[in-house]
C-alpha cells in the first residue's frame, strides 16, 4: 500500500513539474518528433532487404527471401571494388582530415593580432557554407585541361594532366578538397577546447621560462585530446559512409574504378535499376558495419585513453 502510494506521488510530482516546464518540454518535443519520424519509423522499411519486393504487394504483402540479398552482394563482382573504394577514400579522409584543424587551432590560440586572428577565422571558416555543387563546379574550372592548374602544369612539365580523368587522381581531390572546405570549421571545436583549459597551466609554464612549443606539447594537446579521440572515433564509425553528393558529381565513366563507392552504387541499383530490396540489403550492411565499427574503436579508445562516447 505504501509503495502504492509512493509511486502515485511521483507521478503527480512528475506531472506538475511537467504541467509547470511545459515550454522546455514542447521545444524537447520538436526534435524528439523528428528523430522519431524520419529515423525511427523508416527502420519499418528495412524489412524489404530480406524481400523480394514488389510494389503491387506493397512492404508488408513482399515474400520473404531471408538473406539472399546480402549473399548476392557479397558474391557479387563489384563488392570487393566498392569496400576497398568506400574504405580506402575514408581512411585518406580520416587520417589526411585530422591534423590540420589541430594545426590551425593551436595558431589562431597563440596568435596576438586580433584582426589577423578573425581575418584568418573567417577566411578558413567561410568555404564550409559553399554548397557541394557550387564547390565541384570550382574544381572543374581549376582542374579542366585548359584550367588555372593545368596552365601551370604546362609551364612545368610541358603537358597537362588529365586530373578529372584518371582514376588515381580521383581520391587526392576528393580529400583536399573537402580538407580545403571544412578545416576552418572543424578548427572551431578544438578552438573550444583550448578555451576550456586552465589558464593557470599557462601562467605556470610562462613562469618556468616553457617556451611555446612545450606549452603546445604539454598544455595544448592533451588538453584538447578528448576532443579529438571523440572526433576520430566518429570518423571511425564512417568508414562505410563517403557522402554521396560529392563523390557522384566528380564521378564519370573514365574514373568510375577508383570512385565508384557504396552510396553511389546502391544509387544505382536502387533508383536507378529499381532493385529496391537488393540496394536496401546493401544500405543496411553499410550500417551494421558502421555500427560494429562505432562498437570496437569506442572501446579499444576507453581502454587506451579512457575517454569514449560512453
Amino acid at each position: 500500500m505504501n509503495n502504492n502510494m509512493a509511486k502515485g506521488v511521483n507521478r503527480k510530482s512528475a506531472w506538475v513539474k511537467i504541467k509547470k516546464h511545459w515550454q522546455l518540454y514542447f521545444v524537447i518535443l520538436i526534435p524528439l518528433s523528428y528523430i522519431i519520424i524520419f529515423k525511427y519509423i523508416p527502420m519499418l522499411g528495412a524489412q524489404i532487404a530480406f524481400k523480394n519486393y514488389n510494389i503491387g504487394k506493397g512492404i508488408w504483402g513482399s515474400p520473404w527471401v531471408g538473406f539472399k540479398h546480402f549473399i548476392d552482394f557479397f558474391r557479387s563482382y563489384e563488392f570487393k571494388r566498392l569496400i576497398i573504394n568506400t574504405a580506402g577514400l575514408s581512411v585518406y579522409q580520416t587520417l589526411a582530415g585530422f591534423v590540420p584543424p589541430i594545426i590551425l587551432a593551436v595558431s589562431l590560440n597563440y596568435a596576438e593580432n586580433r584582426v589577423i586572428r578573425k581575418t584568418v577565422q573567417m577566411v578558413t571558416y567561410m568555404p564550409y557554407f559553399i554548397s557541394t555543387v557550387i564547390l565541384v563546379s570550382i574544381m572543374f574550372q581549376l582542374l579542366s585541361i585548359n584550367g588555372m592548374v593545368n596552365q601551370v602544369v604546362k609551364a612545368i612539365i610541358g603537358e597537362p594532366i588529365q586530373f578529372l580523368g584518371e582514376p588515381k587522381w580521383f581520391k587526392t581531390i576528393y580529400v583536399w578538397s573537402g580538407i580545403w572546405q571544412t578545416t576552418g570549421y572543424n578548427a572551431i571545436i578544438y578552438l573550444a577546447a583550448l578555451a576550456g583549459i586552465d589558464q593557470t597551466l599557462y601562467e605556470a609554464a610562462i613562469v618556468d621560462g616553457a617556451s611555446i612549443w612545450k606549452r603546445i606539447w604539454y598544455i595544448d594537446i592533451p588538453g584538447i585530446l578528448p576532443t579529438a579521440i571523440i572526433l576520430l572515433i566518429m570518423s571511425t564509425a564512417r568508414i562505410l559512409e563517403v557522402g554521396f553528393e560529392k563523390v557522384y558529381l566528380l564521378q564519370n565513366n573514365m574514373n568510375i574504378q577508383s570512385s565508384d563507392v557504396i552510396s553511389t552504387y546502391v544509387y544505382r541499383v536502387g533508383l536507378v535499376s529499381m532493385q529496391y530490396s537488393y540496394s536496401s540489403a546493401i544500405g543496411l550492411f553499410q550500417s551494421v558495419i558502421s555500427l560494429i565499427m562505432l562498437t570496437l574503436v569506442n572501446a579499444v579508445a576507453r581502454k587506451v585513453s579512457e575517454t569514449s562516447l560512453w
